[in-house]
């Protein structure tokens, strides 16, 4: 059987039964890694299939209505950090007007029971599904007694005296505490994806570097940063990186990630690399002119350089 699955017609996941877990899963930092843990024990106790239910976009990123939700990783990396907790499949629903409009009856007799075979089901305190998001922990343990499954309630961890939760990473992102987001998040922050031709303007100002376009995935960083960049030699590679949209050279175009690796001639056009983000040096600026720009990474460079040199154990 494969891992990644996406529709809710299907036979089941788990003929003999699964213990499984429902959530978003962005970024899926410590908490949701106990939980797939978690998940996981139960079901090797108890010989069953363990089994994850999320979404594609997140909730919350459907009902933002126009207004996009900075994300933490790409459906790409978060299938790759689900599949890393242990779990045997994901059911990666994809979340639209009528997944919204399901009603949470529904959602449990159709996706957990018929496709997941869900006998022992766990989330989170605060889990809400279904239509109007009137599902709720009472209403799953209610219908569990009926329909002859179990609930069980994730405790909160704590990271630093600090519950995890995606929402706490991305103000500690916003705000540039790298080091606090990666205490929560499990990892340091980083995008990844493959590399793309840009305008070529860095290599001619002596500042080559290694673009990923961020598509329709919107980042909850931007400004300028010491990086560590992954994929390209054994170890990570340091360098400057820069995330956002250009105004002096592109008049404020598609976000884009721009990473000049320090000390690294080398084509990357295709290669998938990862941007690790370790501290933010500034804002993105409009320049006067290019000289003013180049003598701003000049600047740039250096403290990057200095920064992580710091760093290096």
């Amino acid at each position: 059987m494969g891992f990644l699955f996406r529709d809710v017609a299907g036979p089941s996941l788990a003929p003999r039964g699964s213990v499984a877990c429902v959530g978003a899963f962005d970024g899926v930092h410590l908490g949701h890694r106990a939980l797939l843990l978690r998940v996981r024990e139960r079901a090797r106790a108890r010989g069953m299939t363990p089994l994850a239910v999320s979404f594609e976009p997140v909730p919350r990123e459907f009902f933002a209505r126009g207004t996009p939700l900075p994300r933490l990783a790409s459906a790409r990396e978060k299938i790759a950090h689900v599949r890393a907790g242990g779990v045997s499949a994901l059911l990666s629903l994809r979340f639209d007007a009528a997944l919204a409009a399901m009603p949470a009856e529904t959602f449990v007799e159709d996706v957990l029971l018929r496709r997941c075979g869900v006998r022992e089901l766990w989330v989170g305190a605060d889990f809400r599904f279904g239509h109007a998001r009137r599902g709720d922990v009472a209403l799953l343990r209610e219908l569990g007694a009926r329909l002859g499954f179990g609930v069980e309630v994730m405790d909160d961890v704590c990271a630093d005296g600090e519950r995890v939760s995606s929402s706490a990473i991305r103000a500690h992102l916003a705000a540039g505490e790298f080091d606090a987001a990666a205490h929560l998040l499990g990892r340091r922050f980083s995008i990844g994806g493959h590399v793309v031709r840009g305008l070529q303007l860095g290599r001619k100002l002596g500042y080559p570097t290694a673009n990923l376009r961020l598509g329709r995935r919107t980042s909850p960083v931007a400004g300028i940063f010491a990086a560590n960049v992954h994929g390209v030699a054994a170890s990570p590679l340091p360098a400057v990186a820069s995330l956002g949209v250009r105004p002096t050279v592109d008049g404020g175009g598609e976000p884009l990630l721009e990473s000049h690796l320090f000390d690294f001639d080398g084509d990357l056009y295709g290669r998938r690399i990862e941007v690790e983000f370790v501290q933010k040096l500034r804002d993105e600026l409009k320049f006067d002119d290019l000289d003013a720009m180049v003598r701003q990474i000049d600047r740039d460079a250096d403290e990057a350089r200095a920064i992580l040199d710091r760093r290096v154990p």
